[in-house]
């Protein structure tokens, strides 16, 4: 909590103002937050979870630009300044996102791993393949949040990518800025998204199909739009087969409706995987799949 207020703090862009809420935290947490008493303002209330803590956040903020930063995460000092920047030669954008820097705590001492937006950078192929990255790493526009009605405060997980989809259908304006400058720590204890995988891939899912029918109904569902939206439900389906085949195979009969020449590809499917999928289809390139982990280990 400390180093992500000083980091706060610490950004180089003059004109700003740090604002922390407490979301009822047992921690310690407040104690620290009172150490910063006349250098940031701050309150604290009873648990209600991140987004009202973000919602609370939007409606105490001043200015036209948002950073949000969780308190186990940090930026770089030149994180909001190299952005705002950028946003200066693209006044119409809503939302910048940029890369994150993901830092782990090994035996060895820290290790950092720039987690990278690869190209094109169409924001709906972005949200679709879950490359639009952690909340930190991006600046948002207030007024962009309040049009869409801010965080959606019962959304059980990936609060971000809901977000970002509301943003995209409401017309919102994203540009990719190359400047990291957040700092993402990855946390060995349990989170939503490690505890309860179902969950998190039946809400990436429901993003994917909303995607894809708003885009459809625009008549904006690219080849390669369509393309990352599948591919996405494939390495989802790869993912769920672990503890739930049935669904998997629905998911695979949901990309044959969507594209029925769909074939995988990429790191999710290497080429014998393909073949098999090909020829034989999703099961039985599975149980190939397996059967060759198994002679392997």
């Amino acid at each position: 909590m400390a180093h992500a207020i000083e980091s706060a703090l610490a950004q180089t862009w003059p004109d700003k103002e740090v604002i922390v809420v407490d979301d009822g935290s047992t921690d310690g947490s407040l104690d620290l937050i009172r150490k910063f008493d006349g250098q940031i303002q701050w309150e604290t209330g009873p648990n209600r979870g991140g987004n009202v803590a973000r919602n609370r956040l939007l409606e105490l903020a001043q200015g036209e630009w948002l950073q949000y930063l969780d308190a186990d995460d940090y930026l770089l000092p030149e994180k909001i300044a190299n952005q705002l920047e950028f946003q200066r030669s693209q006044p119409e954008v809503d939302v910048v996102f940029s890369p994150v820097t993901l830092e782990y705590s090994t035996e060895n001492g820290i290790r950092h791993e720039l987690s990278c937006i690869p190209e094109p950078h169409d924001p709906w192929v972005l949200l679709a393949r879950w490359y639009l990255r952690q909340t930190g790493a991006s600046l948002w526009r207030k007024q962009a949040l309040i049009d869409v009605g801010g965080w959606k405060p019962n959304q059980p997980c990936c609060q971000e990518h809901e977000l970002f989809l509301r943003l995209l259908i409401a017309g919102k304006r994203f540009a990719y800025c190359p400047d990291e400058g957040a700092i993402y720590r990855q946390s060995k204890d349990s989170t939503v998204s490690t505890s309860d995988l179902s969950k998190v891939h039946e809400q990436r899912l429901e993003i994917e199909t909303k995607a894809e029918h708003v885009l459809g109904q625009r008549g904006e569902l690219s080849s390669d739009r369509l393309r990352a939206i599948n591919d996405a439900r494939f390495e989802v389906a790869r993912m769920v087969r672990v503890y739930n085949t049935r669904r998997a195979e629905e998911v695979i009969a949901t990309i044959k409706r969507s594209e029925p020449d769909f074939v995988p590809r990429g790191h999710a499917a290497r080429l014998h995987y393909r073949v098999a999928y090909r020829m034989l289809g999703f099961r039985a390139a599975e149980r190939i799949a397996e059967l060759k982990r198994k002679l392997a280990s």
